[in-house]
């Protein structure tokens, strides 16, 4: 039996003799050899933004472009072939056959623009690197977690942007002047973008203790509020990591039951081959 781990889906090829495409598929050393190709092909489409290169070696470039957009077409191919219906239940493959479909779209007259979703082929180093893939997993397992701390974001935000614009609107329209202007001025502050030189001690200037509404700010939003988010990430990190351990101990411990009871049959066989000895002589 050969197995392929393709994200949470467990691809396995279900037989006592794998076939030679299997076993090509499922090998290590075949995995490693498309990373390389998706990291050549991300460096490839990176130097034909350069014109100086373009000049020198272009058509060499392109040529190459090519022949990696078919290796990709035939790996994905052949691993639909292998695994045939749990191809299509496992979304780290369709993700996969999107990224290779996007990139075989024709980029010829009005649709030229998509030569550049070919450095999309690039995202395929997520499916194909477990470690970057646990990441992006634990991102989307923490999406639903992290719909209560942005409508918290948002309230806070929505807050201090009526006050601001109360306060400072007449004075400094630019800046605060409306509803949206005042939204996005908090955010550059939230973002610690130059806060304190370009905002607030202007504002200070004409108005001294604006530094107590906008400290506030700063120490709720940017040092509580957004550090919920790298928790929740972190926590949902550390919940795939212990449930991948978990299934490590389940495998090992199906693997430990059936190593005992094969030898406890072996036990038996040799009991009763031990027992029937002297009866067959005599």
């Amino acid at each position: 039996m050969s197995s392929n781990k393709e994200g949470g889906l467990d691809l396995r090829v279900e037989t006592a003799e794998p076939s030679p495409l299997a076993r090509l598929v499922t090998h290590p050393w075949f995995e490693r050899f498309i990373i390389g190709v998706i990291v050549l092909n991300a460096i490839t489409l990176g130097l034909e933004t350069s014109k100086t290169v373009m000049d020198r070696i272009g058509g060499v470039l392109l040529v190459a472009d090519q022949i990696m957009m078919w290796i990709f077409v035939v790996e994905v191919t052949a691993r639909m072939i292998v695994f045939k219906g749990r191809f299509w239940r496992d979304p780290w493959s369709i993700f996969d056959f999107l990224v290779v479909a996007i990139t075989l779209i024709p980029a010829t007259g009005n649709l030229s623009v998509l030569r550049a979703l070919r450095i999309l082929r690039a995202l395929r180093l997520i499916s194909a690197v477990p470690s970057v893939r646990r990441v992006v997993s634990s991102l989307l397992t923490a999406i639903p977690g992290m719909g209560s701390i942005v409508l918290l974001l948002l309230l806070i935000n929505y807050i201090f942007a009526v006050m601001t614009t109360k306060l400072y609107g007449a004075s400094f329209p630019e800046m605060f002047g409306t509803i949206g202007a005042s939204l996005y001025t908090l955010f550059q502050i939230m973002t610690l973008e130059g806060w304190s030189g370009s905002v607030v001690r202007p504002v200070m200037e004409k108005y001294p203790y604006a530094w107590a509404v906008f400290l506030p700010y700063i120490v709720v939003v940017t040092f509580a509020v957004l550090n919920l988010f790298i928790g929740i990430v972190v926590d949902a990190m550390q919940q795939q990591s212990n449930e991948a351990k978990e299934e490590v101990i389940k495998v090992t411990e199906r693997e430990y039951d059936q190593l005992v009871s094969e030898i406890r049959s072996l036990r038996d066989e040799v009991r009763a081959l031990r027992d029937g000895g002297p009866a067959e002589k005599g």
